[in-house]
């Protein structure tokens, strides 16, 4: 009872990348304390660091899932060391843009007050585009594998399709917002929803606190390739002391319970963000629909729990010998 075994080593470029960003991630922390320039409100280096510390962790669950695959023919192992290597590239390229821009000083992100800066952000465009479709390769070759374990291949099946939802937000940000004019305006789209981007943020994300803020379905959605897994290992540990989670159906059912309560969670921070609401101010709708999660997740919980366990293999009865036959003297 445990996660299923690799069935080929970590994917080598995505590994080397997220090393590399976790260097990165080290040298923008520096860039925290030692460089106290500040951009619309916030420190200049904060979103290298933040873009580091999640290619991270994007990197190494990608890998891991690509080493699950058990892939026979030359195509489909073609087509996922591709895809694994187009992501770390674009990792790899896009952070030396989001770097490049800190030291100089620029936002990298929606600035076409140059020549030089709208090529950098249409790079960065392209780059995400590049890397939504890689991913669905990836999204392609998960629901086309056959692993022993169901409760592991449909957590990632599902957290690989809500990663694709989250980074579909990404040209929702890229819209003009109030105000903006493509080809007039020095900034063209916003991570704020209702409110300038540069206003009141949460400490360490910077999400808006008075207006809605993009970035929290996006970060919701594309970390749910490592928080389903998570909850996927947790339930194997628990297992040790709770015989009735050791049983495969029950692992299932319950996985499926957290991705629907995980979807239904990135829909509602969706919803609220669009609304032009911030995450931690939100509105009798908001809260009655987080209740509502909330509640059909318990008996969602709880219905898998006494669900039907899988029939258990009958132990093998002993089959009676013949008697010998008495030898006469």
């Amino acid at each position: 009872m445990s996660l299923p075994t690799l069935h080929r080593p970590l994917h080598r470029p995505l590994v080397a990348v997220s090393a590399g960003m976790a260097v990165m991630a080290v040298v923008s922390a520096f860039g925290l304390v030692l460089d106290d320039r500040l951009l619309l409100g916030a420190p200049m280096w904060a979103k290298p660091f933040k873009f580091a510390v999640s290619f991270v962790a994007y990197g190494l669950s990608l890998a891991w899932m690509l080493s699950l695959l058990p892939l026979r023919s030359r195509a489909g192992r073609r087509t996922a060391s591709w895809a694994g290597t187009v992501v770390a590239v674009s990792f790899v390229v896009e952070m030396l843009l989001i770097a490049g821009q800190a030291v100089r000083g620029r936002r990298s992100h929606f600035n076409y007050a140059t020549p030089f800066d709208t090529a950098v952000y249409l790079a960065m465009g392209a780059i995400s585009v590049v890397l939504w479709f890689a991913t669905l390769a990836v999204a392609v070759l998960l629901f086309r594998a056959r692993l022993a374990d169901r409760a592991t291949v449909w957590t990632i099946r599902l957290g690989t399709v809500l990663a694709l939802v989250g980074a579909a937000f990404g040209p929702v940000m890229s819209q003009p917002a109030p105000g903006q004019r493509r080809g007039v305006s020095d900034v063209v789209g916003a991570h704020s929803v209702g409110v300038a981007d540069g206003g009141a943020g949460m400490a360490l994300t910077g999400w808006s606190t008075t207006g809605g803020d993009l970035r929290v379905p996006h970060f919701v959605g594309m970390h749910a390739l490592q928080l389903l897994p998570l909850v996927l290992l947790a339930l194997l540990v628990l297992a040790r002391r709770r015989p009735r989670l050791a049983d495969p159906r029950t692992r299932l059912r319950l996985m499926l319970v957290a991705s629907g309560a995980y979807a239904a969670v990135l829909a509602l921070v969706g919803w609220q963000a669009l609304r032009g609401q911030p995450l931690i101010h939100p509105d009798t709708a908001t809260l009655a629909a987080a209740a509502a999660i909330a509640v059909l997740t318990a008996v969602g919980v709880l219905a898998a729990l006494r669900g039907p366990a899988a029939p258990t293999a009958p132990a093998p009865t002993a089959v009676p010998s013949r008697p010998r036959p008495e030898r006469v003297p």
